[in-house]
């Protein structure tokens, strides 16, 4: 078995910081090349019709926030956390770096495709029950449908 390179996914979560540092001590003991992916859910404004000013009447001003600001903004923060996960861990370790727009199992999945991954490390928040069945499972949807091993790394209990 060789593992010559490794999909780190990661969030802005202490979940994401303890997997991305378990994936870059693999990728130091087999030499392995780094790849980082973030994924962004586009978050959604409402375009709902103007509420009227209630003395004049008219139609008051949104929020000034359109949707590619936010979506500027959300790449922005991508961007802020790959950058500290690369300070605090890649030492002098070149970093491929991965943005995606979407589904966050389903970006992670194709950027393995696209990095050529031979692993996926990703953490997990550990859930269960009704918490796990309302908000699903980013790492079990990973794991089901990659072609490649997955890692999943659980938060140590303190």
């Amino acid at each position: 078995m060789t593992i010559d390179k490794i999909l780190i996914a990661i969030d802005d979560s202490a979940y994401a910081e303890h997997a991305a540092e378990y994936g870059f001590d693999i990728a130091r003991k087999f030499n392995a090349a780094v790849g980082l992916v973030n994924i962004i859910e586009p978050a959604l404004i409402r375009q709902m019709t103007p509420a009227a000013d209630p003395i004049m009447g008219m139609p008051m001003q949104g929020t000034g926030i359109e949707e590619m600001e936010l979506l500027d903004i959300q790449k922005n923060q991508s961007e802020n956390i790959a950058d500290r996960t690369i300070e605090k861990f890649a030492g002098s370790m070149p970093v491929t770096h991965f943005t995606e727009f979407g589904s966050t199992a389903d970006g992670i999945i194709k950027c393995c495709n696209e990095f050529k991954a031979d692993v996926i490390v990703i953490g997990t928040h550990s859930r269960t029950g009704l918490d796990r069945l309302l908000m699903g499972s980013v790492a079990e949807h990973v794991v089901r449908h990659s072609a490649v091993p997955v890692l999943v790394v659980p938060m140590k209990s303190e």
